[in-house]
C-alpha cells in the first residue's frame, strides 16, 4: 500500500497525462477549422468564382486573423484576465460559428472575412492551450509540448480526410463536419481546461521592452530558428494539395486521392511531433530543431524530383517532410522561455508568435506566384528552402553561446 505522500505523487502523475490526452483530442477537434476551406479550394473555386490571388488570400485569411489575435490577446493580457477554460471554449465556439458562416456566405469577400475570425477565435485556442498544458508538467514538457502540437498538427490534416471520405458528397458536408467537432472541442475545454501545479508568473506583452527583446542575442537566435521553420511549414500544409492534385493529373491518377494523400503526409507530423518532443528531452532542444530543419530542407529540394517519379518515392519523401516539417515545432518557444529574461518572456513570446505567422502570410501568397511563374507546382517548393537553412545557422549558432546550457536543464 503507497505512504500518502507517494499516493499523491501518483495521483498528480496520472491525472497530467489524462489533462493532456484530454486537452489534445479537444485540439484536435477545434483545429479542424483552419484548414476547412483550403481542402475544399476546387469545390469554392466554382462557387465564388475566385481566381488565383482569392485562392491564396482565402487560405491567408486565416493567417491574418491568428496574428492579430494572438497580438491582440498578448497586448490586452488575455489569458491572465479570463480563465483558461473560458477564453478557450468561447473562442472556439466563435471558430466554429465562422466556419459555418461559410455556408450562407454571398461572396469571395465575405468568406475571406469569416476565415479571418476563424483565425482571429483560434488564437484564443493553441497559444493557451500550449502554456496551460506546461503547467501541468515540468519533467517531460517537451513531450508535452510534442504532443499538443501533434494535436494541432492532427486537426489541421483533418478537413482533407474528410474530402476524401466525402468526395462525391456536397462540399457543405465538410464545413459542418468540422464546426461540429469544433464546438465538442469547446465543450471538453469548458469542462476541463484548467491549470496546472505549476502555473507562469503573469507574463505580459510591454512594447517597450520589445528593444531588450531584439538585443537579446539568444532569444533572437531562437526566434531567428521559428521564423525559418515558420516560413516553411503553412506554406507546404496549404499548398501541398495543389502540388499533389498536379502531380496526380501528371500521373493520370483521379484528384479525390490527392486529398487522402494530402492528409496522410499532414497527418504523419503527429509522429514528428512526438519524436521531436522526445529527442528535446533527451538530445537538447537545439540539436532537434537543427536535424528536423535539416531534413525538412532536404525535402523542399527533394520533393520536385519526386513530381513524375515512382509513386512510391512521392510518398517516401512526402512523409518524411510532413514528419519534419512540424517536428521542431515546440521547441522554439519551450527556448524563449529558458534563455530570455522572465521579465520580458511574454513579449518575446508574443513577438515570436506574431512575426512567424506573419510570415506565414507571405510564404503562402509567394507560392502560387511563383508556381505560375514556373509554368507549374513542381519545382514551387524550392522557394521555401531558404526558411529552414536560416533556421538551422540560427539554432546551431545558440548551441554554441554559454546562455544555451540554460536550456532543457542542461540538454541542449
Amino acid at each position: 500500500m503507497l505512504a500518502p505522500a507517494q499516493a499523491d505523487a501518483q495521483a498528480k502523475e496520472n491525472s497530467r497525462w489524462a489533462m493532456l490526452g484530454i486537452l489534445s483530442l479537444a485540439i484536435v477537434l477545434s483545429m479542424t477549422t483552419w484548414f476547412s476551406a483550403t481542402a475544399i479550394l476546387s469545390e469554392l473555386r466554382e462557387v465564388w468564382s475566385l481566381d488565383g490571388a482569392s485562392i491564396a488570400w482565402l487560405t491567408n485569411a486565416v493567417q491574418i486573423g491568428f496574428v492579430v489575435g494572438a497580438l491582440g490577446a498578448s497586448i490586452f493580457n488575455l489569458p491572465d484576465i479570463i480563465a483558461p477554460r473560458t477564453l478557450m471554449s468561447v473562442s472556439a465556439v466563435l471558430a466554429a460559428a465562422a466556419n459555418v458562416g461559410l455556408l450562407i456566405a454571398p461572396n469571395a469577400e465575405t468568406a475571406m472575412f469569416l476565415r479571418f475570425v476563424t483565425g482571429l477565435a483560434l488564437a484564443g485556442v493553441y497559444p493557451p492551450a500550449l502554456k496551460l498544458i506546461s503547467t501541468w508538467f515540468v519533467q517531460g514538457r517537451g513531450l508535452a509540448l510534442g504532443c499538443v502540437i501533434a494535436a494541432l498538427t492532427l486537426g489541421s490534416a483533418f478537413p482533407h480526410l474528410l474530402r476524401a471520405l466525402t468526395s462525391n458528397l456536397n462540399w457543405k458536408l465538410v464545413v459542418c463536419s468540422t464546426s461540429a467537432m469544433t464546438v465538442i472541442g469547446a465543450a471538453l475545454m469548458a469542462r476541463f481546461a484548467v491549470e496546472g501545479p505549476y502555473p507562469f508568473s503573469r507574463t505580459t506583452f510591454d512594447l517597450r521592452k520589445i528593444g531588450q527583446v531584439l538585443r537579446d542575442k539568444p532569444v533572437m537566435l531562437a526566434n531567428i530558428g521559428y521564423f525559418g521553420h515558420m516560413w516553411e511549414l503553412y506554406a507546404m500544409w496549404g499548398w501541398f494539395l495543389a502540388f499533389t492534385q498536379a502531380s496526380w493529373e501528371a500521373r493520370g491518377l483521379i484528384s479525390p486521392s490527392a486529398s487522402l494523400i494530402t492528409f496522410a503526409v499532414i497527418a504523419s507530423g503527429t509522429v514528428g511531433c512526438i519524436l521531436g518532443g522526445l529527442m528535446a528531452d533527451s538530445i537538447g532542444r537545439t540539436a532537434t530543431t537543427s536535424i528536423m530543419m535539416a531534413l525538412s530542407g532536404l525535402c523542399c529540394i527533394l520533393i520536385g524530383f519526386t513530381f513524375d517519379a515512382p509513386l512510391w518515392v512521392f510518398l517516401l519523401i512526402s512523409i518524411l517532410w510532413g514528419i519534419t516539417v512540424i517536428g521542431d515545432s515546440a521547441q522554439f518557444a519551450a527556448a524563449v522561455t529558458e534563455v530570455g529574461n522572465s521579465a520580458f518572456i511574454g513579449t518575446a513570446l508574443a513577438l515570436q508568435l506574431g512575426l512567424g505567422f506573419a510570415l506565414t502570410v507571405v510564404a503562402i501568397r509567394v507560392m502560387p506566384v511563383l508556381a505560375d511563374y514556373l509554368g507549374g507546382w513542381q519545382w514551387a517548393f524550392v522557394a521555401l528552402v531558404p526558411g529552414p537553412i536560416i533556421g538551422t545557422i540560427a539554432m546551431l549558432a545558440l548551441r554554441r553561446l554559454p546562455e544555451s546550457v540554460k536550456i532543457g536543464q542542461g540538454r541542449r
